[in-house]
């Protein structure tokens, strides 16, 4: 019998207590492993930097919630190198050793994605934010890492900040490579849809949307969560993104904001650990572990 296993993070492999946020994760493993499981496939489950577990005994590794990687990015890389020699990862290895930095927004922008407007400022550069905003023209700046999950260091800054900001963004851009990109008001206006795409083509949506007085639509900072019906345009642009990738993906998330008249942005593509809500769409587990069989 074949066998896949599933990789999480170590805090949410066996944790103590559930709290909503494990339950989530939990539940969406869950319905993956029912799907794997009715197609005649043993499932097991474990974290990426397990130091017992022998990854040359199983016939895949499904790389899930590793929702710690970033924090240890170097060992991340360096175990997923290390277990693609051992089993077939999925996604592929060339793909999320792509998609773990940011850059890769600047290659989908020379094939054509567009992207949300983004200077890329390389690690020990002395560019100041006055001066990537004299040279823009944006008003307001967002800055986030180029390794970076769940907003970790990502800010929003105001023209009247800028000057303030500076010592912030320098003690950033001294250890690591940097995005500084333009604050789209439809961000907090309107949010941000995440598309799931498997095996190439759309499956669902949900539209993600910061709290009052926030920019952050991630969940760990008060976002919401609602149902989303995207716009065929929306899913065409999705799909587009998605097939510009340099491998195919089983499975991964476009996210998409937009500009002042609607028109699409890329703002992320996700195929290392993305959230992909089959918990909104129960029937999207078979079509994942589809995309998972035809990788």
């Amino acid at each position: 019998m074949q066998k896949i296993t599933v990789v999480t993070a170590k805090k949410f492999y066996r944790p103590e207590t559930v709290t909503p946020y494990i339950a989530n994760i939990l539940k969406e493993y869950e319905l993956l492993k029912a799907a794997l499981e009715a197609k005649g496939v043993s499932v097991e489950r474990t974290y990426w930097d397990d130091p017992h577990y022998d990854w040359s005994q199983t016939d895949a590794a499904v790389v899930r919630t590793v929702w710690d990687y970033f924090e240890r990015s170097d060992a991340f890389v360096q175990w997923m190198a290390t277990t693609a020699a051992k089993t077939r990862l999925i996604n592929p290895l060339p793909l999320l050793q792509w998609n773990t930095h940011k850059y890769y927004l600047r290659d989908l922008r020379e094939r054509g994605v567009r992207i949300v407007p983004t200077q890329f400022i390389d690690a020990g550069s002395d560019t100041t934010l006055r001066e990537l905003s004299n040279a823009t023209g944006w008003k307001q700046l967002v800055v986030k890492p180029a390794i970076s999950a769940a907003a970790f260091h990502t800010y929003k800054i105001t023209e009247e900040e800028i000057d303030a900001k500076e010592a912030l963004f320098h003690s950033l851009v001294a250890k690591r490579d940097m995005l500084v990109q333009e604050y789209l008001p439809t961000i907090t206006a309107k949010g941000e849809a995440s598309l799931m795409v498997f095996n190439g083509n759309y499956t669902h949506a949900v539209l993600k949307k910061a709290k009052a007085g926030d920019f952050r639509v991630q969940d760990d900072f008060g976002g919401t969560v609602h149902p989303y019906e995207p716009t065929q345009e929306e899913i065409r642009f999705a799909e587009h993104a998605n097939s510009q990738c340099p491998v195919p993906p089983a499975y991964g998330r476009v996210d998409i904001v937009w500009d002042a008249e609607g028109g699409c942005y890329l703002s992320e593509m996700e195929f290392l650990d993305p959230e992909i809500w089959l918990r909104f769409a129960l029937h999207t587990a078979e079509r994942l572990a589809e995309g998972i069989f035809s990788s």
